[in-house]
C-alpha cells in the first residue's frame, strides 16, 4: 500500500468516515486537538521534551535515534490500539461496520504537528502492517490554519437576544428540535455566560480547542448543499474563560438581534429556579467575582440576602445589573435601531418562545 497524503479540507472530508489518529503528545491533545480525534501518542511528554531538546541543542540525527529508541518498544502496542481504535469506530455505525466488513480494510488517518517525522513514523508502522493510511498535509498546525480562516467567512446568522433570564438557550435548543440550524456558543464553551456560569458545568476547554469545535460546527453547516440560516444566542465576546474569535464575533454584531422582551418576574423565578439549589459557598464565590463591577453596597445587599435564605432577592439584585449590562452593551452597537426587532412576550417558555421567534422572523422577511 502507499500513504495517502491530503490537504486539510480533504482530511476533514474523510474524517467523517474514517477515523483520525492524532500521534502527538498527550500534552499537546489534552490541550487541543482536531474534534473526534483519537490521540495515539508516538511519545511522552516527557519523550517528546527530550527528543527536542536533543535537536536544539545537538543534531537532528541525535533526536532521530533518540525517537527511535522510544518508537521501537512502543510498535506492537501501537498497532494494536489502531486495530482497536478502528474496530470501536465501525461498531459506533452499522453503515460504516458493513461497508469496512466488506472490503476488510482497515483505514486510518494520522497527524502530528507539523506534518513530519511523528506522522511519517506512524504512517509507516501502520502502512506496514496492512492499515490504509491518509496523513495531512503539515499536520495540526496546518488544520488550525484552516480553522482561523473559517472566522472570516459570511455567515448567514440570526440573533436571539434578551435580558438575563430570558431561557435564550433553551429556546435556541427548541429551534434545533423544529430542525432549525443552531449552534450553541455556551454549550461549546461549557459556560453559561453570567457569574453563575460556570456552575454544574464541565471543566472549560482551552481557548485554542474551542475555536476548533466552533470551527467543526460552522465546517458542518456550509458543508450543506444549501448552507441554511444559524441561529445564535446574543453573547459577550467572553464566556467565562474562553472568547468568541474577534472576526466571528464582530459580524455576529452586524446582524439582526430578535430581542425576546420577558417581564423581570418571570426572569427572575427562571433564575431562582436554575440556580437556587446550589451551595451557599457557591452561590458566595460567585457573587465574589463580581463584586467589583457590582459595587460594594450592592455586593454587600445581594450577600447579606444570601445569608438570610432569601435567594430571590439575592438574585434580584444580581439581576438588576445584568439587565442594565446588557442595555448597556446593546446600545452600544451600530445600526442599533435597524438591527433591533423586540417580542414582547409573557413568560419564559422554550417551546412557545421559539415558535413565536420563528413566525416574526417569518412575517419580517415576506414583508
Amino acid at each position: 500500500m502507499a500513504i495517502t497524503r491530503l490537504t486539510t479540507e480533504e482530511f476533514l472530508l474523510l474524517a467523517k468516515e474514517y477515523p483520525v489518529l492524532d500521534v502527538r503528545s498527550p500534552g499537546e491533545s489534552k490541550h487541543a486537538h482536531i474534534p473526534g480525534a483519537n490521540n495515539l501518542p508516538l511519545f511522552t511528554d516527557e519523550e517528546r521534551k527530550v527528543v527536542g531538546t536533543a535537536y536544539k541543542q545537538e543534531s537532528k540525527e541525535k533526536a532521530i535515534k533518540l525517537g527511535l529508541t522510544y518508537f521501537g518498544v512502543k510498535m506492537v502496542a501501537m498497532v494494536e490500539e489502531a486495530e482497536s481504535i478502528v474496530n470501536r469506530w465501525q461498531l459506533t455505525d452499522d453503515r460504516k461496520r458493513q461497508a469496512n466488513q466488506s472490503t476488510n480494510e482497515k483505514v486510518v488517518l494520522v497527524h502530528c504537528w507539523r506534518g513530519g517525522m511523528r506522522s511519517a513514523g506512524v504512517a509507516w508502522l501502520l502502512d506496514l502492517y496492512g492499515f490504509k493510511v491518509y496523513s495531512l498535509i503539515g499536520g495540526y498546525k496546518a488544520y488550525r490554519k484552516w480553522v482561523l480562516a473559517q472566522f472570516n467567512k459570511e455567515y448567514p446568522i440570526r440573533i436571539i437576544g434578551g435580558y438575563t433570564g430570558s431561557g435564550k438557550t433553551e429556546v435556541l435548543q427548541s429551534l434545533a428540535k423544529k430542525g432549525e440550524t443552531i449552534i450553541d456558543l455556551e454549550a461549546l464553551a461549557c459556560h453559561k455566560g453570567s457569574t453563575f456560569g460556570s456552575l454544574g458545568q464541565p471543566e472549560q476547554p482551552s481557548q485554542e480547542m474551542f475555536e476548533n469545535l466552533l470551527g467543526a460546527e460552522l465546517k458542518k453547516i456550509t458543508d450543506k448543499p444549501s448552507p441554511p440560516v444559524i441561529w445564535l444566542e446574543d453573547e459577550s465576546q467572553r464566556i467565562g474563560l474562553v472568547n468568541i474569535p474577534t472576526p466571528f464575533f464582530g459580524h455576529m454584531r452586524t446582524k439582526k438581534v430578535y430581542f425576546l422582551n420577558i417581564p423581570f418576574e418571570q426572569r427572575l423565578n427562571f433564575i431562582v429556579s436554575t440556580y437556587g439549589q446550589f451551595e451557599k459557598d457557591t452561590l458566595l464565590n460567585a457573587i465574589m467575582r463580581v463584586k467589583k463591577r457590582l459595587g460594594g453596597l450592592e455586593t454587600k445587599t445581594a450577600i447579606n440576602y444570601l445569608i438570610e435564605d432569601n435567594i430571590k432577592e439575592c438574585f434580584a439584585v444580581l439581576l438588576h445589573y445584568y439587565d442594565k449590562y446588557y442595555l448597556k452593551g446593546l446600545h452600544n452597537r451600530e445600526n442599533f435601531s435597524s438591527l433591533f426587532h423586540k417580542i414582547d412576550i409573557a413568560a419564559v417558555a422554550d417551546e412557545a418562545n421559539a415558535s413565536m421567534l420563528l413566525t416574526c422572523a417569518q412575517e419580517e422577511k415576506i414583508s
